[in-house]
C-alpha cells in the first residue's frame, strides 16, 4: 500500500459508511498513517464526523443514494461500520470495481442479517451453535419456540447492540418479546430468530485479524481472549485477557479461523462465543471493530482501531498485549441533547485510568455515551477501577 497525501491528488482516500464511536477511534488511527477520511452516517455531528475530513449525512439503507456518495468522493476503499447499509450495492460497487469493500461486500451482507451468518457457521461450516428457527409472524415464533423450547432467546435478524433482545422463560413472555423484537430491528422487517439458550460458563469476543502476513499474503492473527457481561444483549464491561483451557481457547480459534477465512478480505473480526468448560459455540460475528474491544485501548499495544487500521491498508500487524485491563459503558441517564459531563476530573483520578467521551450530539438513558478503560496488575482489579471511573462520571443537562 502506497500512501499519498490527504487532500492532495495522491491521497489515499477511505470512506467509512456509519461513523459513531468505534468508526471514530479507526478514523482517527487511519488519519495518522497519513490516509484522507470520509465519515457518513445516518445523522449529523456523528463522532465520526468530528475528526474526519469530510462527512456526509445519508440514508445508507438505499442504494442509489449510498451509491452516489461513493461516487462522489471516489474512495479507494469503503469501511461498513454498522449493519443497516444497503449491502446488495455494495456488492455491485465491489463488482464493478468502484471501490474495494471492507473486508468483502460478500461479508458485510452475510453479517448485516443474523440469518445469513447462523446458516453460514451452522449449515456450511458445520460449526458448534445453539438450536435455532426463525420466524416472521407472532404464530410462527410460538410454534419455532416450541420445537426449541424454554428457556429461549429471541432476537431480530437486523439489530446491534442487544437491541431487540429477550430472554423468554415461558409462553407468557412471547407476545412482549414478539413487540420488543419488531421494534428493535434496525430496518423495517419483522423476521427473528429464535436460539436454544445454552448455560454457558462465560462468552468471549475473539479480536480475529486478517492482515498482510511476511510471505506477503493475507494470513490470521488473534488477540488475546475478552470476557465481558452483557445486559438484555448490550455490553456494559469488558476485560483482556479472559483466563480459559488451552483446549477451549484452541477451540475458539478454530472456530474464529474457519468463520473469519470464508468470509475473506482483510481486516479485524469480533468473533462472539460462548464457552462452557472445553466446550465451544459459535454465536455472532462482527467484521469490524468490536465494542467489547473498546479494552484494548489500554490493553494492547495496537488498539483493536489501529489494527483494524493497519490490516485493510495491507500493513503489518501486532496483537501482542501489554497488560491486563478492562472497560465499562457510560450511559447517557438522561433524554437531552448537547449534555455536559461532570466528574470526568475524579474518574481520572482512579489510579491508571482513561476516558474516552464520544461527543454524539443526543442522550438516551441507555444510549452508551463515553467508555472508562483501567489497567491493573491482574483483570479483577482493572475491572474494579474500570468501574469505580465510569461511576464518576456524571451526565448532566448544559447549562
Amino acid at each position: 500500500m502506497r500512501i499519498g497525501t490527504p487532500l492532495s491528488s495522491s491521497s489515499t482516500r477511505v470512506m467509512l459508511l456509519g461513523s459513531g464511536e468505534l468508526g471514530k477511534e479507526v478514523i482517527i488511527a487511519l488519519q495518522r498513517l497519513g490516509v484522507e477520511v470520509i465519515a457518513v452516517d445516518r445523522y449529523a455531528d456523528a463522532p465520526g464526523m468530528q475528526v474526519a475530513h469530510r462527512g456526509h449525512v445519508v440514508a445508507m439503507t438505499d442504494g442509489a443514494v449510498l451509491r452516489a456518495v461513493i461516487e462522489l468522493e471516489r474512495p479507494h476503499l469503503v469501511v461498513p461500520e454498522i449493519e443497516a447499509i444497503a449491502t446488495d450495492m455494495l456488492l455491485e460497487i465491489e463488482r464493478e470495481g468502484l471501490a474495494e469493500v471492507i473486508p468483502t461486500a460478500r461479508a458485510a451482507r452475510l453479517t448485516m442479517n443474523r440469518e445469513g451468518i447462523r446458516c453460514l457457521a451452522a449449515e456450511e461450516l458445520g460449526l458448534p451453535t445453539s438450536p435455532y428457527k426463525f420466524a416472521d409472524s407472532l404464530a410462527e415464533l410460538r410454534a419455532a419456540i416450541e420445537t426449541i423450547g424454554y428457556p429461549c432467546v429471541v432476537k431480530p435478524v437486523m439489530s446491534s447492540s442487544g437491541k431487540g433482545q429477550s430472554l423468554l422463560k415461558s409462553p407468557r413472555d412471547v407476545t412482549t418479546a414478539w413487540d420488543y423484537a419488531c421494534a428493535g430491528g434496525r430496518v423495517q422487517q419483522s423476521r427473528v430468530i429464535v436460539e436454544g439458550y445454552i448455560a454457558f460458563d462465560y462468552e468471549i469476543t475473539l479480536l480475529t485479524v486478517r492482515a498482510i502476513g511476511g510471505a506477503g499474503k493475507v494470513e490470521t492473527y488473534f488477540c488475546e481472549p475478552i470476557g465481558h457481561v452483557q445486559v438484555n444483549g448490550d455490553y456494559v464491561e469488558s476485560w483482556q485477557p479472559m483466563a480459559m483451557s488451552t483446549t477451549a481457547l484452541k477451540k475458539s480459534q478454530e472456530i474464529a479461523a474457519a468463520v473469519t477465512g470464508n468470509l475473506g478480505g482483510r481486516g479485524i473480526f469480533g468473533v462472539e462465543l460462548f464457552v462452557k468448560g472445553d466446550q465451544v459455540w459459535f454465536s455472532e460475528v462482527s467484521p469490524r471493530p468490536h465494542d467489547t474491544g473498546l479494552v484494548t485501548l489500554c490493553t494492547q499495544r495496537l488498539s483493536e482501531f489501529e489494527l483494524h487500521a493497519r490490516a485493510i491498508l495491507g500493513l503489518p500487524v501486532d496483537v501482542s498485549l501489554r497488560m491486563p485491563g478492562a472497560s465499562a459503558v457510560i450511559y447517557g441517564g438522561i433524554e437531552e441533547k448537547g449534555i455536559a459531563f461532570e466528574g470526568v476530573a475524579e474518574a481520572l483520578a482512579v489510579p491508571q485510568s482513561d476516558l474516552r467521551l464520544f461527543g454524539k450530539p443526543e442522550s438516551y438513558v441507555k444510549r452508551r455515551m463515553g467508555v472508562a478503560v483501567a489497567n491493573g496488575e491482574n483483570t479483577d482489579e482493572a475491572r474494579s477501577r474500570a468501574k469505580l471511573a465510569a461511576s464518576r462520571v456524571r451526565p448532566v443537562k448544559a447549562q
